[in-house]
Order: C-alpha cells, then sequence, then structure tokens
C-alpha cells in the first residue's frame, strides 16, 4: 500500500543502522536477563522496552484486586516488554511548528487534535516508541495512544462518568494483537480497540473516544501553523526518527494471536471502520480519499466521510435542524456542497455560504488501523460498497 511504502521507506541508512545496533544490544540484553525465555516469543516490541522501572501489572492481580474481566483471560499475551517498559509519555513537552519543521519530514505522519481551540501535534516517530501520552489538551485531560503493531491511533477522554481521571499506562500485554493499557488507579486493563476497561474493577467502563486526524506533516503545517508539536524532550533516550518496526508494516506478518481472520481485504490494508447498534462497517481509506465524499447510513444513522488531504479523514452527521443533507465535492471551490440548499461546506465541517451559512456538523470519532485488527474485533463488518448514497464531484 503506498501510504505505508511512503511512509516507512524514507528513513536514511546511519539512522537505521543506529537504531539497528541499539536493538541488538537491548535484545541481548533482555536474552541475558531473561535466559528462559523462549526467543522466537519476544515481541517486535522488545527493542523499545524500558526495563528500568519494572512494575509488573499480573492479570491475576488485577482480578484479585478488582474482580472481572469481560473477555477470556487466555487470550490476552504477553507482548514482550514488562508493564511500563514501553514508557507513557506522562508530562508531554510542546515546540512550535517552526522548531519542530527542522526535525520533521514532509512525509512524517502525525496525530493531530484540536480541543476548544487548543491545537496539537504528535508526530508517530515519537509515539511509536511510547504508545500513550497523558496529556490535557484545551481543558480536557486525554490519553492519546498508539499501537504500531496494528497501526491503529485513538484518543480517549481520561475522565470517567463520575469524575474520576485516570492516567494510562502500557501494560506489556495485547489482545487480539492490540495494544492493552492499564490504568494507574486500579490497574485494570484496557482495550485501546475496545475503548472499554476489559479486566479488574473498571472492566466493561467505555472511554469517550475523541475525534482526532492522521496526517501528513506537510499538510497539517499549511492547515494549522500554530499548532503545538509533541517535543523529543521525553524522558527518555531514544532513537527518534528510525522505527523499530523495519518493515512489519508493509509485509504480510501478524506477530500475535488473533480471534477472526478475514480474506476480503489484504491484512495491512487500512480501514475506517464505524459501529452503531450493533452494526459494524469498515470503509478502504483509499477509498474515501478517492472519492472525497462518502455519504451513508448505518441502520439508519446517517454518516457523511469527507477527504480533502492525504490521509485525513473526518466523520459527521450530517443532520442539521432535523434535515439530512447529502454532500458532494466542489472541484470549484475544492470544498463540499449539500444536495438540500447548494451551500459551500468546508473541512471543517462548517457551512461558509448559502442558506446554511454558519451552522456546524457534529464530528464523529472513528477507528482506524489495519483491516486484521478491526475485523478481529468485529468478525461480521460490513464492507462498504459504493451504492446511489455516494455522490459524484460537481464542478
Amino acid at each position: 500500500m503506498r501510504y505505508n511504502k511512503d511512509l516507512f521507506n524514507k528513513l536514511n541508512k546511519k539512522v537505521i543502522y543506529t537504531a539497528a545496533l541499539s536493538i541488538i544490544g537491548i535484545t541481548l540484553s533482555l536474552i541475558l536477563v531473561f535466559p528462559a525465555m523462549n526467543v522466537n516469543s519476544v515481541s517486535i516490541t522488545n527493542p523499545i522496552a524500558n526495563t528500568d522501572n519494572f512494575n509488573p501489572v499480573s492479570i491475576s492481580r488485577t482480578e484479585k484486586e478488582g474482580g472481572n474481566s469481560i473477555v477470556p483471560l487466555d487470550q490476552i499475551v504477553s507482548g514482550g516488554p514488562p508493564p511500563d517498559g514501553i514508557p507513557s509519555i506522562d508530562d508531554p513537552k510542546f515546540i512550535s511548528v517552526q522548531e519542530a519543521n527542522g526535525r520533521l519530514e514532509d512525509s512524517e505522519l502525525i496525530l493531530g487534535l484540536n480541543i476548544n481551540g487548543d491545537i496539537r501535534a504528535y508526530p508517530l516517530q515519537i509515539l511509536v516508541w511510547h504508545e500513550i501520552v497523558n496529556d490535557k489538551i484545551g481543558g480536557v485531560p486525554v490519553a492519546v495512544t498508539y499501537c504500531p503493531l496494528c497501526f491503529t491511533n485513538q484518543v480517549f477522554n481520561r475522565t470517567l462518568e463520575n469524575g474520576q481521571i485516570l492516567e494510562f499506562g502500557t501494560s506489556g500485554k495485547l489482545y487480539n494483537s492490540n495494544l492493552v493499557m492499564y490504568d494507574r488507579t486500579t490497574n485494570s486493563l484496557w482495550s485501546q480497540a475496545m475503548s472499554q476497561g476489559i479486566v479488574g474493577k473498571l472492566a466493561g467502563i467505555k472511554l469517550e473516544r475523541i475525534p482526532f486526524d492522521v496526517a501528513y506533516w506537510k499538510e497539517w503545517k499549511q492547515l494549522f501553523p500554530d499548532s503545538k508539536v509533541l517535543s523529543t524532550d521525553t524522558g527518555s533516550t531514544r532513537p527518534y526518527g528510525a522505527d523499530p518496526y523495519g518493515d512489519y508494516y508493509t509485509n504480510g506478518d501478524v506477530l500475535f494471536p488473533v480471534l477472526n481472520r478475514d480474506d476480503r481485504l489484504g491484512l495491512k490494508e487500512i480501514v475506517v471502520g464505524f459501529e452503531n447498534n450493533g452494526q459494524y462497517k469498515a470503509y478502504k481509506l483509499q477509498e474515501i480519499e478517492n472519492k472525497k465524499v462518502i455519504n451513508d447510513q448505518m441502520k439508519g444513522k446517517p454518516i457523511v466521510l469527507l477527504s480533502l488531504h492525504p490521509f485525513m479523514v473526518r466523520a459527521y452527521n450530517p443532520v442539521v435542524d432535523g434535515q439530512t443533507l447529502e454532500f458532494s465535492y466542489s472541484t470549484k471551490d475544492q470544498n463540499f456542497i449539500d444536495k438540500q440548499t447548494s451551500s459551500l461546506w468546508n473541512f471543517e465541517g462548517k457551512a461558509i455560504s448559502g442558506q446554511m451559512k454558519g451552522k456546524q456538523l457534529t464530528r464523529l470519532p472513528f477507528d482506524e488501523g489495519f483491516w486484521f485488527e478491526w475485523v478481529a474485533f468485529h468478525p461480521k463488518t460490513e464492507l462498504y460498497k459504493e451504492d446511489s448514497t455516494s455522490m459524484k464531484a460537481v464542478g
């Protein structure tokens, strides 16, 4: 897939060589420290492990302290590193776009957030070494998460319905080859893909997902020149700019057990997934990019997917004042037009001219990542197929 190859084949040989030496050294250390470990079971995540602060979060301990689980315990497996072996960033520091521009290449991906006007970018070249950033954006405590094994980004509100604010760390465990976090208050385990506690006192509790962007640095810095950018001053020494996963993103390997496989798409096709009232549906990222607009519905709930920049996809509820709008792409204005009122809308979901001027669409969260991960959690998922609800571009 072109997304992955463009992104992960760009590293220069010097950086890769340096990272490889670090990886070999750490892996040898792990073998020496844990001589009984089967080398074949060592996760690809081992090279980014930090064993200095070993703070075990065992499943048996979590059950004893908190009580229950909502997934089979024997399907939660070790990824190799111990809890917090991949260190979360708990005191993130930020730099300006101008400063970051000297460190990031245009082809690098970032996770972008805009909460209450507080705009921040988290380069994946940093997230790949940490997987979780506990942050506070626009007054909202959030967990910015990334699972390289599944290429899944997700952002959660760290405040529960009862007002309790959690802080998350990496548990060292995986469920369906996906990141399992733990919270440092109750030691409950949480599935990134399920947005939910899965073992312990908080099992079954859902986290609120917050919409985000995945974008190339080239487009992001142009769209949001005043955004704050996560700094490499993380408190950890890592070869930022090198990716320890090598060609994993483009090869055919799935390194850990998954409950379901489905050959309707390639294992590592990037998809955008939605759920509504028990219905699951996936859309190929490349198809959304090509069409620029997809109007669809799930169990009677309308949605519209918009793409204006490479890799960036946004989903909105197209209902405004009780009226469901259908959108098309305007090649002339490089924006979007609704069929019902011919109003012009921008990528932010705001009407900028016409009868609807000033109206704002409600943005919707979604899951984005490799197909194998989405279908492992949602085996009965539908795949989007073009029909009359998808409108073509207009002049």
